[in-house]
């Protein structure tokens, strides 16, 4: 559509008939013959001069040009604009994270899958995880992997597709043997720091106890309920084993509880799917959207309109003048 974005300026449009009503015609007084000895001649003429008037008048070719010039001059200063349609920008307002036990024991193959069989644990946590990640397209995915010590894969990012890339190349043991839940909470506060959303989710997934932390997984849950961040935790493998086999029900279920998140025990693939899907439910997504509508400028087309009807008009009638002293000549 097309707009005016200074349309008062149209007002404008009658000012000539207010200067025209209002002022008085402009008058000068000059002699129509220049001699030195003018009054020598009229008083040997004995004639005596008197005041004359010449009245310069507009065609009406000029008033109609010029009239149509002015609009358009008027016409750009309002600043005519074609208005294109609205593009719509989608602002996420969560940043899920993800962290993910890659210690050794994620290779354990007693994972019961959705088929019967039994497969690594790693296995089906990629296959369910991937499937949560495609749910969320409308917020940030960053990634964490932990064993002897957290990595960050993948920062906050809407190119879900690249943090479905990190989760198929992981495998068990690349971060370390042992697991060090406490610092993967503390790296993923940090991560948490640098983002400006209203909503920050963690969901952690662990299949032992905390064996290498130099931060207590409870402290960093403590932290993270100051800065904002919830924290639901996951926990797959054998609460009954022990060492470091040992799944730390306990500890999960307070990190989740310090942080307001819930706490979730993954006994097969089938639950442990059904878990992320209640994951999804209990996160909405929440987005905002921006919109705007892009403006083209057009003033300098009745610009362009104006100066072509002056031109035109000063040219034909300069071009007659030309025409009618070569005839008289």
């Amino acid at each position: 559509m097309y707009q005016l974005d200074h349309p008062w300026l149209l007002l404008t449009l009658l000012a000539p008939l207010l200067v025209w009503w209002l002022l008085p015609p402009h008058r000068e007084s000059s002699a129509s013959i220049r001699l030195p000895f003018f009054a020598q001649v009229t008083k040997a003429a004995g004639v005596r001069p008197t005041d004359g008037a010449v009245i310069a008048r507009r065609t009406w070719p000029q008033v109609v040009c010029e009239a149509l010039a002015w609009c358009f001059i008027v016409l750009a200063l309002s600043r005519p604009q074609f208005i294109q349609p609205p593009i719509d920008k989608v602002q996420p307002q969560r940043d899920i994270l993800l962290a993910l036990d890659l210690s050794q024991s994620m290779d354990t193959r007693d994972f019961p899958s959705a088929d019967g069989l039994t497969i690594a644990r790693d296995e089906a946590v990629r296959q369910v995880v991937t499937d949560f990640i495609r749910k969320r397209s409308g917020d940030r995915i960053g990634l964490v992997a932990f064993g002897d010590a957290p990595y960050p894969l993948s920062p906050f990012t809407m190119d879900h597709v690249l943090v479905e890339t990190m989760i198929t190349d992981s495998l068990p043991g690349m971060a370390g043997p042992r697991t060090s839940l406490g610092d993967a909470l503390g790296l993923a506060i940090k991560m948490f720091d640098q983002t400006t959303v209203p909503e920050k989710v963690l969901v952690v997934l662990t299949d032992g106890n905390d064996t290498a932390s130099r931060m207590p997984p409870l402290k960093a849950a403590d932290i993270a309920k100051s800065k904002g961040v919830t924290i639901h935790a996951v926990g797959i493998g054998n609460p009954t084993a022990t060492g470091e086999d040992k799944l730390d029900t306990v500890t999960l279920q307070k990190i989740a509880a310090t942080t307001d998140g819930r706490y979730f025990f993954g006994g097969d693939q089938a639950q442990l799917a059904a878990i992320y899907e209640e994951l999804d439910r209990i996160t909405p997504e929440d987005q905002k959207v921006l919109s705007w509508r892009p403006r083209v400028d057009l003033f300098h087309v009745p610009l362009l309109a104006a100066t072509a009807v002056l031109g035109g008009y000063y040219a034909i009638a300069g071009a007659a003048v030309l025409m009618r002293r070569r005839t008289q000549s």
